[in-house]
C-alpha cells in the first residue's frame, strides 16, 4: 500500500489560535445543523461533534445542537433554516449548495459554516483567504475530481465502450457533464448521463443505465447521492455494475468497487470541525479562510470486484493507495 499526498492551494494558513477566544463560563452555546444526513446518529455528525467536543464544546453540557435533516424533505429547507434562525443559534452548519443558499437567504448575521463543492466558484463566498459576509467553510472540490474518477474507471475496465454517469440535476451543471462526455468520446467511449433530483429516482436510473448496455458507472459528487449511497451500492452490486465514488470510505469501508477522493470523516473532523470551534469562540468569519482537502486516495475494493466478476489490471492496483482484499 502506498500513500500519496496532493497539496491543494489554501487561501491562508490553517494554523489558527484556538485559545485566542475561550468559552464563556456558564454559557450554553447553540449549534444549528442543516444537513442532508438522515439522523443525528449519522457517522459524519458524530465525527463532527466529537471534534467540536474535543475542543470544549460538549453536547449536553455547554452545547445544544438543533438538527434539521433535509435529504428526505428538500422542499422544507426554507422552513428548517427559518427555525434555526428563530432559535437564535450561534452558528449554522450546512452541507451542500442548496442548504447553504437557503441559509444565506435566511440570515445575514448568524455565521454560516458550509461544506460544499466549490464555495468560490459557485459565488457563495467572494474570497478564499478573507471571506466577507457571514459564510466560510470547506470547498471539497469533489466535482473537479469527477473527470479523474472517470479516467480511473476506464483504466480499471479495459475495453469498456459504454459507461454511465449518475448526476444530481440540482448540483452538477450541464457544462461539466458535457466535458465528461467529450472526454469519454475522445477515448471512443459512449457516456450516458442519468440525471436525478430525488432519491426515489435512483433505482430507475440505474436500471436504465444497465439496460442501455453500460458496463461501468461514475457516481458524481452530490450530497443527495451520498445520502443514498447504500441504495446505489446495493443496486450496482445487483446489476453487476462496477461503480466509482467520491469519498475514500465508500470503497474502503462500505463496499464500493472503487473510490477516488479525500476521507470524508477526516474532512468533517478537520478542517470543518476546527472551523466550527473557531466560530463558536467568536472568531470573525473574515478571519477564518475557506479550506480545501489536501490529501486524496485511490481505493480499489477487490472483494467487490470479485463479487461482480471484474479483474482489475495490475498497474492500477500498484498505483492505488489502498487495496481492499
Amino acid at each position: 500500500m502506498r500513500r500519496r499526498e496532493f497539496i491543494a492551494l489554501i487561501g491562508a494558513s490553517a494554523a489558527w489560535p484556538f485559545a485566542a477566544m475561550a468559552q464563556e463560563p456558564g454559557r450554553t452555546y447553540r449549534l444549528g445543523l442543516l444537513w442532508p444526513a438522515a439522523s443525528q446518529a449519522d457517522q459524519l455528525v458524530t465525527a463532527f461533534l466529537d471534534e467540536v467536543g474535543r475542543h470544549g464544546f460538549i453536547v449536553g453540557k455547554n452545547l445544544t445542537v438543533d438538527f434539521r435533516a433535509f435529504a428526505l424533505h428538500p422542499d422544507r429547507l426554507s422552513e428548517y433554516a427559518a427555525e434555526l434562525v428563530k432559535g437564535q443559534v450561534d452558528v449554522i452548519s450546512t452541507a451542500g449548495n442548496m442548504a447553504l443558499r437557503v441559509a444565506q437567504e435566511a440570515t445575514k448575521t448568524i455565521p454560516i459554516l458550509a461544506i460544499t463543492d466549490d464555495l468560490l466558484g459557485s459565488g457563495l463566498v467572494n474570497s478564499m483567504a478573507r471571506p466577507s459576509g457571514n459564510t466560510t467553510g470547506v470547498s471539497i472540490l469533489a466535482g473537479d475530481l469527477d473527470g479523474k474518477r472517470q479516467d480511473v474507471l476506464i483504466e480499471a475496465l479495459p475495453g469498456v465502450r459504454r459507461m454511465a454517469a449518475l448526476a444530481d440535476s440540482n448540483v452538477t451543471p450541464e457544462a461539466k457533464l458535457n466535458v465528461l462526455q467529450e472526454a469519454a468520446r475522445a477515448r471512443n467511449i459512449e457516456l450516458s448521463i442519468y440525471r436525478i433530483a430525488t432519491g426515489e429516482e435512483i433505482a430507475v436510473a440505474l436500471d436504465r443505465a444497465k439496460a442501455s448496455g453500460a458496463t461501468a458507472l461514475n457516481v458524481l459528487a452530490s450530497p443527495v447521492l451520498w445520502t443514498h449511497r447504500r441504495l446505489i451500492m446495493d443496486r450496482a452490486a445487483a446489476l453487476r455494475l462496477p461503480a466509482i465514488y467520491e469519498w475514500a470510505e465508500m470503497a474502503e469501508e462500505e463496499g464500493g468497487f472503487a473510490a477516488y477522493g479525500p476521507s470524508l470523516i477526516g474532512v468533517f473532523r478537520d478542517p470543518y470541525g476546527r472551523q466550527a470551534v473557531q466560530l463558536l469562540r467568536g472568531i470573525k468569519v473574515a478571519d477564518i479562510p475557506v479550506q480545501v482537502p489536501t490529501k486524496f486516495e485511490l481505493v480499489i475494493n477487490l472483494k467487490t470486484a470479485k463479487a461482480i466478476g471484474v479483474t482489475v489490471p495490475e498497474p492500477l492496483l500498484v498505483r492505488a493507495d489502498k487495496v481492499i482484499e
